[in-house]
């Protein structure tokens, strides 16, 4: 079965330079998770950091600017 979300992303509000953390919460726990800002797989480098405990799952975006939104 594929793995579902518990709990879907919710709206973030961070300052443009700062950090933004997005989290999901998954029916399975490890679930491999892609992150995507529309057609665009979103990758770990300077600008994102993605983490994963469990089933819940995080995308860390540094430096925000207006084009992160």
């Amino acid at each position: 079965l594929p793995a579902l979300f518990k709990q879907e992303l919710q709206n973030t509000e961070a300052e443009e330079g700062g950090t933004a953390t997005l989290s999901c919460e998954l029916s399975k726990p490890n679930a491999p998770v892609e992150w995507r800002k529309g057609d665009t797989t979103l990758y770990p480098g300077l600008k994102y950091e993605m983490k994963q405990q469990g089933s819940t799952a995080e995308l860390l975006i540094y430096d925000l600017e207006l084009d992160d939104s």
